[in-house]
């Protein structure tokens, strides 16, 4: 009976470990689309520093496809920030469920 109890154990630890784990990879996933949705920012910054030194009609073939450029990387930056924060709110439930279900073990679990 004891050696069940202790798989039984051992298995919702490795449960626990699985969504600790998984809910690290979204929080890597977050700080990738930080990083993207700050790329566009330091660009436009760059251009607006650097605007006396052109003029935005002779260089608006440059400056549409940039935009371009900058407008798709502010949507996917968006889209891994929110697409991570759902998933790390799903296994923090996750998490908790285990610790509601398993009393015993719950008191480990912060």
């Amino acid at each position: 009976m004891s050696n069940d109890t202790d798989k039984i154990d051992s298995i919702i630890i490795n449960e626990v470990q699985l969504l600790l784990a998984e809910k690290r990879t979204s929080l890597a996933v977050l700080r990738t689309g930080i990083a993207v949705l700050a790329l566009p920012l330091a660009a436009i910054s760059m251009l607006i520093a650097t605007s006396r030194f052109y003029n935005v009609l002779h260089v608006l073939y440059f400056l549409i496809p940039l935009a371009v450029l900058n407008f798709a990387l502010i949507v996917f930056g968006t889209y891994l920030i929110i697409k991570s924060i759902i998933r790390m709110k799903n296994y923090d439930r996750l998490i908790h469920e285990i610790k509601i279900e398993h009393s015993v073990i719950g008191k480990f679990i912060e």
